[in-house]
């Protein structure tokens, strides 16, 4: 089992950056593909990035590709989300969460989530 906690969320302005960072507990961390997601308020779910439990392979949304960047230290058993020029519509509530799969786009393949940090971009 893993658990997740996500930090680094906060108010930024438009065209500014963040990285979040979502620390896992347990020795099995490098087994697990990750992922971001974020919810704004009234939207649906939506995937954010991915990434294999080796960190060989990414995806990136198709609205998000330039921008933002995941990464992971297994030593560490952090991963991370570097988001740049940030937009008024990446508000959101953003969470990662761990797959057993080789690596996955959809929430619902995801069987380990963090509690959520809110970014809120400012116009």
């Amino acid at each position: 089992q893993v658990q997740l906690v996500e930090s680094g969320g906060g108010l930024v302005q438009a065209g500014g950056s963040l990285r979040l960072s979502c620390a896992a507990s347990g020795r099995t961390f490098s087994r697990y593909a990750m992922g971001w997601f974020r919810q704004a308020p009234g939207k649906e779910r939506e995937f954010v990035a991915a990434i294999r439990w080796s960190g060989s392979t990414t995806y990136v949304g198709d609205f998000l590709r330039g921008r933002f960047t995941i990464s992971r230290d297994n030593a560490n058993n952090t991963v991370y989300l570097q988001m740049n020029s940030l937009k008024p519509e990446d508000t959101a509530d953003y969470y990662c969460a761990a797959t057993n799969r080789p690596v996955s786009i959809r929430w619902t393949e995801y069987d380990y989530w963090g509690q959520g940090t809110q970014v809120t971009v400012s116009s």
